[in-house]
């Protein structure tokens, strides 16, 4: 809650400064490279600070202090140079370390819980305090940007008090039981990495998050083209966050009846629903109605990703699993977004496109997740078993009809 704190204040102060001056109103080519440019901190992350993640369990609680730690320190330095270019590496640095605090984090996760079972409650916990954390932060920040004496420069002094004390409350992690810090070889894990749940859920999560670039760019350039009051776009994105919200709040009910992957099923599954009204509906309200199912669909599918990753990738190699998935799925929006900023789409079209999109996504994850249940299926027992026993079945963890 303090790291995402830090963040709303960063966000905050940013705002009005040169890093932000780029109007919203910018050619699609700025807008186009903006997309680029938010990958690049996954691009420092994934190949470089994540095996760092993965070196020992307590490196993991060691990253956290040191991560919360660096972005006080360069906050600090950020408050001085607000309307310098030196704003822009500094600025790129507490994505890096914004990004790798992430990726830590939902690595730290599993050591936190006594079963599988909990991974979603878990999860949808930290989604839902990270939320209240951006709001209640948000009003001691609005507080000292509109004090005439004090400004963006104070906010980020107060964000690096806010790492500061994220750092200390890093103290407080738990620490690896005696001998139990060092991981296993990266070789073994390596080979046992791409788990076919995993897979397979990536790939939904992927269309999933492909889906949400497509519909904030797609909604952005026809609010644009219709001259639509400011005030609508306030609506799809207050409608987008209720819905990320309501995803986080609802997972862990849901996981009480349903394994994860039925959870990443029913999200596409809303998506296919909310997509086919809205092209009925058209108009506005369904732009918003949609980009509330979409923000549901995807919060909720994230928390069952996460719980399948951690649930199923090798510890070893668990901070480089989450930093590899979170590029391609960062990628995955880039690619959903660029489309209607290169070519104009007319929106009902786009809402279609959208509902199209997620009905092959979801056939494709039944029919691998069908074949996988298939290919686990416990085998008759040969005369070459010895008397009395049985060939063991897959984990019930592999087997969806298990649960």
């Amino acid at each position: 809650m303090l790291a995402v704190a830090g963040d709303t204040f960063i966000t905050m102060a940013l705002a009005g400064s040169l890093f932000f001056s780029i109007s919203p109103q910018a050619a699609r080519g700025r807008v186009a490279l903006y997309l680029l440019l938010t990958v690049a901190p996954f691009a420092v992350v994934a190949p470089l600070l994540s095996p760092v993640v993965d070196r020992s369990r307590g490196g993991r609680r060691a990253l956290i202090i040191a991560g919360a730690a660096s972005r006080a320190v360069v906050c600090l330095s950020m408050a001085g140079h607000l309307d310098s270019l030196m704003l822009f590496p500094e600025a790129f640095a507490v994505l890096v370390l914004s990004k790798t605090h992430m990726v830590t984090k939902s690595a730290l996760v599993p050591g936190t819980v006594s079963g599988e079972g909990e991974l979603v409650a878990a999860n949808s916990r930290l989604a839902v305090l990270s939320v209240l954390a951006g709001f209640v932060a948000a009003i001691p920040g609005v507080i000292v940007l509109k004090v005439g004496f004090l400004g963006a420069d104070w906010v980020l002094r107060l964000a690096a008090l806010t790492f500061a004390a994220t750092a200390l409350a890093g103290f407080r992690l738990a620490r690896p039981a005696a001998g139990d810090d060092r991981l296993p070889p990266v070789a073994v894990a390596e080979a046992e990495l791409h788990a076919a749940s995993v897979r397979m859920a990536a790939s939904a999560m992927g269309v999933l998050r492909a889906i949400v670039g497509f519909l904030t760019f797609l909604v952005a350039f026809a609010f644009r083209h219709e001259n639509a009051p400011a005030w609508w776009f306030g609506v799809v994105l207050a409608a987008s966050m209720v819905g990320s919200f309501l995803g986080a709040a609802v997972a862990p009910r849901l996981r009480r009846r349903f394994v994860e992957e039925r959870i990443l099923q029913g999200s596409l599954a809303t998506v296919v629903g909310a997509g086919l009204v809205a092209v009925w509906i058209g108009g506005r309200p369904a732009a918003a109605l949609l980009a509330a199912a979409v923000g549901l669909a995807a919060g909720a599918g994230k928390l069952a990703f996460d719980s399948i990753v951690q649930r199923d990738a090798p510890d070893a190699i668990r901070g480089r699993t989450f930093a590899r998935f979170e590029t391609r799925f960062q990628l995955a929006w880039v690619v959903g977004a660029a489309l209607p900023v290169a070519v104009r789409i007319p929106s009902g079209t786009g809402l279609g496109l959208l509902a199209l999109t997620a009905a092959l996504a979801l056939s494709s994850y039944l029919a691998g997740l069908r074949a996988l249940d298939h290919h686990h299926e416990p085998a008759p027992p040969t005369d070459a078993a010895p008397a009395g026993r049985s060939v063991e079945p897959a984990p019930a963890r592999r087997r969806l009809g298990r649960h």
